[in-house]
C-alpha cells in the first residue's frame, strides 16, 4: 500500500477544522414534543473530522450518532457518512461550501421517514454562525422538486 503525503490545506479543510471541540446540541423534538439535549464532541483525524454526538430525546431514550467529514482533492468535494443508533441506514454525503464560505451543503438519499420503501432526495446543510454557534437544518426534496425542512439542530462551542 502507498502511503498518502500530506497536502496543503484548502478552504475547506480549515472550515471542517472549525467543528473540532466540545458543543452544546439542542432542537426541537419532532411533532412538538418537547426538546432534545445533547452533546457532540468534534475531533481532528488526519484530513478528517468525527462528530461523534449523543443526545436525550424527551421519551428519555438516549440516541448516538457519528459523521465523518473529510474534503476529498480528487472530487472536489466535501465528503463524508453519518450513522445514528435509531435507524439502519448509512447517509453517505457529497458536497460543497458556499461562496462566502459560511455553508456546508452536504447532498445524500436514503428511505423517506414515512415506512412507505420510497426514497428521496436530502440535504444537510451547516451554517457557521460566528465561531461558537452552528446550525445544521436538514430538508428533503419533494415530489414536485421542492425543498421541504425537516428539523434544525442548534450547537453552541461549550467553554
Amino acid at each position: 500500500m502507498e502511503a498518502q503525503t500530506e497536502r496543503e490545506p484548502v478552504r475547506e479543510d480549515v472550515w471542517l477544522r472549525r467543528l473540532a471541540g466540545e458543543w452544546s446540541v439542542e432542537s426541537p423534538a419532532p411533532y412538538g414534543e418537547g426538546t432534545i439535549k445533547g452533546r457532540e464532541t468534534g475531533r481532528l483525524f488526519g484530513n478528517w473530522v468525527v462528530l461523534e454526538g449523543a443526545s436525550q430525546m424527551p421519551d428519555a431514550s438516549v440516541h448516538s450518532s457519528l459523521m465523518t467529514l473529510g474534503y476529498d482533492p480528487a472530487r472536489g468535494k466535501v465528503v463524508g457518512s453519518w450513522v445514528g443508533s435509531m435507524m439502519s441506514h448509512l447517509w453517505v454525503y457529497e458536497g460543497g461550501l458556499d461562496a462566502a464560505g459560511d455553508t456546508l451543503t452536504l447532498a445524500t438519499h436514503g428511505p423517506v421517514m414515512d415506512g412507505s420503501g420510497d426514497t428521496a432526495d436530502y440535504e444537510d446543510i451547516i451554517t457557521f454562525e460566528g465561531e461558537d454557534a452552528r446550525v445544521l437544518t436538514s430538508r428533503q426534496r419533494q415530489p414536485d422538486g421542492t425543498w421541504r425542512d425537516l428539523f434544525s439542530v442548534r450547537y453552541s462551542r461549550e467553554g
